[in-house]
Formats: structure tokens, C-alpha cells, sequence
């Protein structure tokens, strides 16, 4: 009879040890759940904070790889990227003619269609070309401004406006330009 005592003692304990098992693991799968869910709201809310304190950057011949090393070390490109292929000098033979090297492509691998201002890097609102829109993997060269220029070396910004299937601006993006009028 004492052996059966211990059986049903040792049967008692296992059922006892088996609960104790469940419930710790329970336990450790909660916490665990509870870090995680810390973890990604910390990041969420960092990953704001740094986005709210960004600016647009107008890249240059001077810092463009400056601005390039920065774009590489990003963790995360969100969709409505844009890959710039520009000539950043045009030069045009009077204020009101074509320009033999403006040149600006949307390359096919962009997520969006693309327009673009051109403007005096000293008076943003004083926009002297407004593109059309430009589809992906379309180009556009040969371009005239809107506004006649004097003789002289202009320092513009080109400022990109990508659109969604409704032509409605999603992000823009800033990149310097020279322009050079010679008579």
C-alpha cells in the first residue's frame, strides 16, 4: 500500500511541476510580449522626433557628396523616393533661348512622376521655370525659362514636387542648380 501512496504522491508532484512549467513559461512569453511592444513604441516615437527636426537639404556641387553619404546611411527610404539625373549648370546663349545642356530625367526605376520649379536661390517665390510633368523614365532637355534673364550666373534651386496617379504632390525634393546666361 505505501508503494501506491508514492505513486499517487509522484503522479500529484508531475501534475503540480507540469502546472508550475506552464504557468512560468506564460509568464516569460508576457514579458517578453511587454518588451517588445516598449521597444517599437520607443522607436516610433524616436523615429518622429528625428523626422520632425529634419530639413529640406539643397544639394550642390560643393556638398553633394556630403548629402549622398547622409542619404546612405539611412536606415529606411519610404516609398516616394526620388533618384535625381540632372545636369546642374545650364547654360543658355541669351535669357530667352534654349539651353543646349539643361537636362533632367526621371529614371525609370523612381516610384513616382515627377515636376519640378526652378527658382533664385535668394527669392524662392521668384519662380522662372515650371516644368511639366515628367513620367518615369521620361526626360526633358532643351528647356527655355518661362521668365527672360539678364547676362549673368544665376544660383537656383530646383525644387521636385513627386505626384501620385492624381497628379497630387506627395514629397518634394531640393537640389541646386547654376544657371549661366551669356548675353
Amino acid at each position: 500500500m505505501s508503494g501506491n501512496n508514492n505513486s499517487g504522491n509522484n503522479n500529484g508532484q508531475k501534475k503540480g511541476g507540469m502546472a508550475l512549467f506552464i504557468i512560468l513559461v506564460v509568464v516569460i512569453i508576457a514579458l517578453l510580449a511587454t518588451v517588445l511592444v516598449l521597444l517599437i513604441n520607443n522607436k516610433k516615437k524616436s523615429e518622429q522626433t528625428a523626422d520632425a527636426g529634419k530639413r529640406n537639404v539643397v544639394a550642390t556641387q560643393g556638398n553633394v557628396e556630403e548629402v549622398v553619404e547622409q542619404m546612405l546611411q539611412e536606415e529606411y527610404i519610404e516609398p516616394g523616393y526620388y533618384s535625381c539625373s540632372m545636369s546642374t549648370t545650364w547654360h543658355f546663349s541669351k535669357g530667352d533661348a534654349e539651353s543646349e545642356d539643361a537636362y533632367v530625367q526621371n529614371v525609370k526605376e523612381n516610384t513616382n512622376d515627377v515636376y519640378f520649379d526652378v527658382v533664385l536661390a535668394d527669392d524662392e517665390s521668384h519662380v522662372i521655370y515650371q516644368s511639366p510633368v515628367i513620367p518615369r523614365g521620361a526626360e526633358l532637355d532643351k528647356i527655355k525659362l518661362d521668365e527672360k534673364l539678364d547676362a549673368g550666373t544665376y544660383d537656383c534651386v530646383t525644387i521636385y514636387h513627386l505626384v501620385d496617379e492624381e497628379q497630387k504632390s506627395v514629397s518634394t525634393l531640393r537640389v541646386g542648380l547654376t544657371i549661366v546666361v551669356e548675353g
